[in-house]
């Protein structure tokens, strides 16, 4: 009864995300990746709150409780700077676009397989229920 297999499926599922790949949003998202992967003032930044967290890391370890949260605060203040750079701003925007669109398709596959099996079941896709669901649904009669 099955019209595809499960290969035929993953098959159209990579041919789906390279038409995504291929979208306005993900070649955006790139652009500004790009450019934020280019910027050296970030990524100074960054390589100095990679540092500290491994220093935390050792705190934490000796229970250098003072030490950790000095180096917690120089984190959090140098996070706050990368935050005000406009590029890391955009590529953070760019990221809640590319999420959104792959939620969309994520949730309209989701939705179309459950309506697909609902009516193939006789059942009504508007109340979300098969037609085995209804016949076998328990009322109360007073």
């Amino acid at each position: 009864m099955a019209e595809y297999t499960r290969t035929q499926v993953l098959e159209e599922a990579r041919k789906l995300a390279e038409m995504l790949a291929g979208t306005e949003e993900i070649d955006r998202f790139r652009q500004v990746e790009a450019k934020l992967n280019e910027n050296q003032k970030v990524t100074k930044l960054i390589q100095k709150i990679k540092t500290l967290q491994k220093q935390a890391v050792n705190f934490q370890a000796y229970e250098k409780r003072e030490a950790l949260k000095r180096i917690e605060e120089e984190i959090d203040r140098l996070q706050a700077e990368v935050d005000e750079i406009p590029i890391v701003q955009e590529f953070k925007e760019t990221q809640i676009v590319v999420n959104d669109v792959l939620q969309l398709v994520s949730g309209t596959i989701a939705r179309e397989v459950t309506n697909k099996v609902i009516e193939a079941t006789g059942g009504d896709p508007l109340s979300g229920k098969t037609a085995s669901a209804d016949k076998n649904s328990v009322g109360c009669d007073h």
